[in-house]
Parts: structure tokens; C-alpha cells; sequence
């Protein structure tokens, strides 16, 4: 099931009529139940994966709580994560590293073959897996304590709104909330189906609409492509990845918040960045500050604290040398672009915003940096930083490494940006799709608490907008597409 699809619309409409009609306990199995059969729309046999990932972690927490020996409290953590990621890495990368192993031993004259393997990756695995680990993690830095109900904790795991596509969640932003129901507000339904029809809007109308001029593009033969036609793929996928990743994201969003569960945002408008580390403080946020406070500090050795309000890490002191940071930069996001995929493209996407990051590091070590805002230096930041963001998405698009180094070559040569390669009209979309990106980010930063101000002039522009958006959903609705990130 899938959010973009009236059966998914019909079923969030009886789970949260539900909720809101029957008891606390009696809701959240509800909720668990009824996440478990969202799931199993999909593949049914899959469903274990998700039950054997929240009893492991489940246990592992409470006996890492009862512990006070250092020693015994790490090895209920190790088996927690031997178990999570030994079951990810079978299904996401065996194929992957065995094919490769099979590679280099042949190039060493070492001739061996592999038997076939039919493996299927479950859908959202690398989500949950990544929130059970955090869950797991949280409770033995003592940042939280264990949740000993099995139920409510498994529902935080399997909750149906960010399951699949994340935002991934820390147990201490949502654990007290499926604890702890609110009151019935009318407030909780009317945000959250505007958040939907947004989510829905960007879906259907605006990446599903994107996705033929990039698979069309992408489909050519890259030698034939301009510098042009490269740095336009760039964009147009750029937009399609946001666009169809918001969307899922609102979706999550509207349907936690129908139910009085709020998510934390997820996307802050990234193209509107002024440098790469804006730029990941704006995209995929949930990803983001996971990769920081779990992989990323600890790589440094960097002691994290409870903020002591929701769990969420804190940096204790951040005084490592400057080697250890730039070890940790690389390592990182290597490892980051291969969470996204088992190819080579997604480990190469990872090491090239890595490489910005770090010549970021060292321009900014020359840089004044002024008390007040300089808004001609924040645009042309913005206009070397957006581009340079945009053709990272060829890795991510691309089938191989070969079509991506054919595509970036295309960018040094200056006869290359004498020509046009592909039909007219997507240069044209491009531009007007980019430039309503810019807009809308303009509106909602200087422009929209004004118009709020003026009670008549908001509530007409949000009723119209709102009904624009459900005509053109309904306009453009069509056969299910899934989201991109659903591969993930």
C-alpha cells in the first residue's frame, strides 16, 4: 500500500476514526495491527523481519539497562547490531560485495563463480533498521530508558506513517506521544489533510510529471548529451527527487498528525542553500542528525549527551584534531552513499558532497565572516552551491560509473555548451519548475507571515490554493507510481 493511492486514503481514514473512538490501549494495537497490514500489502512474508527486529532490539535494551558492568552492557549492544545489520547487509548488499570479491579475484587470475541468488529487498529496511539502532544505541549511552511495554514500543517501530520512507524517528520523539494520547482537537484532522493534499500535490502534479523527461533523458546514450543537456538532467532529476520525497514526507507528516502525532520536518527548502553543510541541514533532515549523532561523532570519538528533554544527542566537546574530522568527513559519507544503494554510483555520490564539504572547511578558514547578513555574498555562495548540489544527482541516477564519468566530461570541454541534445521543451520546464522553487521559498521566507497578518486576504489565498492543489491532484492521478526513495 502506498500513499499516492485511494486505498491507502480509505484505510488512514478508518485508522484514524478508529484511534479516536476507542481507548488508549486499545488504539495503539490498533495502530500496531493495522501497521503490520499496511505492510503486508506489500509482501506478507516480510512481515517477520519487522517482529524479529523489535523483539531482538526490545530485550537487548532492557538487559543493557539492567547492567552496570561496562563490559556486559556493550555485548547486548553488539548483538543487537550484529543482528540488525547482519540481516540488512544479506539483503541489501551480499549481492553487491560477493559480486565484486568474484571481480577482483578474477583480475588476480583467481577464476571462481558464485551460485545465482534470488534476493528480494524489503521494503524500508534500511529505515527501521536504522531506527531500531538508534533505539538500541540511546538506551546504553543512558539517554533514554527501555520502554517495557512490547506493544507500544513495537508500534513506535512499525507505526505505518514512517515506515517505508522514513523521517526516521528517535524513540524519544515518539514513544511518549503513542504513551501519552491527546485530547480529540478538529485542528489535529484539518492540518494534517492539508499537509496530505501538499504531499499529494507534489506527488502526482509535480514528480510524476517530471519522471518521463528524466527517464527519457537518461535513457540516451550519454556520449550524445550536451554540457547543456547534462547540467539540465542535473536539475530535472534534482527536482524530482525533492519534489517526490517531500511529497512522501508531507504524507507521513499529515497522516501522524490526524492522529495527534507529530514527526519533525523533514525538508527546509535545500536549494535555497548558501553552502553544502546548509544544504544537508535542510535535506532529508531526520538522515541527516541520525548520521551525525550515530555514526559520524562516534567515528570522531566525540562524547554525546542527552539534551535531557527528548534523548536527542548533543555534542559534549567537539575539540578533535582536524585530521580526525576530515577521516570521519570521508568515512562518513562514504558509508552514507552506500546506505542509499549497493553501487558503486552511491558510495562515489557519498565521497563527492564529502570532497565540497571538506574544500567548504578550508574556504571558510579564510572567509570573514561578517556580523550581518550579506546578502550579494549569500547569492553568489547560492549560485555556485545549488549547481554543484544539482549534478551530484547524476551518480544517484545513473546505472554505472561509466555513464557517470561520460556525463560529467561533458561539463569541461567548451564546445560541449554549443548544442542541445534532447526536445526543447524540457529546458523550458526546467527553468520554470526551478524558478517556482525559488519563488515559493521567497513567499514562505519574506512574503507569507504578512499576508497572515491580514485574516481576509490568508484565509481566500489558502482556500484557493487548497482547491487548485485537489483539482490538479485529482486531475493527474494515474496508475500508481511508487516513490523513489521506496528503493532504500
Amino acid at each position: 500500500m502506498i500513499f499516492n493511492s485511494v486505498t491507502y486514503l480509505v484505510f488512514l481514514a478508518m485508522a484514524v476514526i478508529l484511534y479516536w473512538l476507542l481507548p488508549l490501549n486499545i488504539g495503539r494495537g490498533l495502530l500496531f495491527a493495522g501497521s503490520l497490514i499496511f505492510y503486508g500489502f506489500w509482501r506478507w512474508e516480510f512481515i517477520p523481519l519487522l517482529l524479529i527486529a523489535a523483539i531482538v532490539d526490545y530485550w537487548c535494551s532492557i538487559q543493557i539497562d539492567k547492567r552496570e558492568e561496562p563490559k556486559s552492557r556493550l555485548r547486548f549492544l553488539i548483538f543487537s547490531l550484529i543482528i540488525n545489520l547482519g540481516i540488512l547487509f544479506y539483503f541489501k548488499y551480499l549481492l553487491f560485495f560477493a559480486d565484486n570479491v568474484v571481480w577482483t579475484l578474477n583480475v588476480f587470475g583467481c577464476h571462481i563463480s558464485i551460485p545465482h541468488l534470488d534476493i528480494i529487498l524489503p521494503l524500508g529496511i534500511s529505515f527501521y533498521t536504522f531506527e531500531t539502532i538508534s533505539y538500541t544505541v540511546d538506551v546504553y549511552r543512558r539517554h533514554i530508558k527501555p520502554e517495557r511495554n512490547f506493544l507500544t514500543y513495537a508500534t513506535f517501530l512499525v507505526y505505518f506513517p514512517h515506515l517505508i520512507a522514513g523521517p526516521v524517528l528517535r524513540a524519544a520523539e515518539i514513544l511518549p506521544q503513542l504513551k501519552n494520547k491527546k485530547p480529540f482537537d478538529s485542528e489535529f484532522i484539518t492540518t494534517g489533510m492539508k499537509r496530505i493534499i501538499q504531499g499529494l500535490f507534489l506527488k502526482v502534479v509535480l514528480a510524476d510529471n517530471i519522471a518521463p523527461f528524466v527517464n527519457e533523458g537518461f535513457s540516451m546514450n550519454a556520449a550524445s548529451l550536451s554540457a547543456i543537456d547534462v547540467l539540465t538532467l542535473a536539475f530535472m532529476f534534482g527536482l524530482q527527487i525533492y519534489f517526490d520525497f517531500s511529497a512522501y514526507s508531507h504524507i507521513a507528516i499529515g497522516s501522524a498528525k490526524m492522529m495527534g502525532i507529530n514527526f519533525p520536518e523533514n525538508f527546509n527548502f535545500p536549494y535555497a542553500a548558501a553552502s553544502f553543510r546548509e544544504f544537508w541541514k535542510r535535506w532529508h533532515i531526520s538522515l541527516s542528525s541520525w548520521i551525525r549523532d550515530y555514526l559520524y561523532l562516534p567515528i570522531m570519538k566525540t562524547k554525546v549527551i542527552s539534551d535531557g528533554a527528548t534523548g536527542i544527542g548533543n555534542v559534549l566537546n567537539d575539540n578533535q584534531p582536524k585530521r580526525n574530522k576530515n577521516v570521519a568527513l570521508f568515512l562518513t559519507w562514504s558509508i552514507m552513499g552506500l546506505w542509499h544503494g549497493a553501487n558503486w554510483t552511491f558510495i562515489f555520490w557519498g565521497i563527492y558532497h564529502a570532497g565540497f564539504v571538506f574544500i567548504e572547511r578550508i574556504i571558510n578558514k579564510f572567509r570573514n565572516k561578517p556580523e550581518e547578513r550579506n546578502w550579494r555574498k549569500l547569492f553568489i555562495s547560492w549560485s555556485v552551491v545549488i549547481p554543484i548540489a544539482m549534478l551530484s544527482w547524476i551518480p544517484f541516477r545513473a546505472p554505472n560509473m561509466g555513464v557517470v564519468w561520460t556525463m560529467y566530461s561533458k561539463l569541461f570541454f567548451l564546445k560541449e555548451y554549443t548544442r542541445l541534445g534532447m526536445k526543447e521543451n524540457i529546458y523550458i520546464v526546467c527553468a520554470l519548475l526551478f524558478a517556482l522553487t525559488t519563488l515559493m521559498y521567497l513567499y514562505k521566507t519574506f512574503i507569507s507571515h504578512r499576508i497572515q497578518r491580514v485574516v481576509i486576504l490568508s484565509s481566500a489565498l489558502t482556500i484557493s490554493a487548497y482547491t487548485v492543489m485537489i483539482i490538479l491532484v485529482f486531475t493527474f492521478l494515474r496508475p500508481i507510481s511508487q516513490f523513489i526513495y521506496f528503493q532504500f
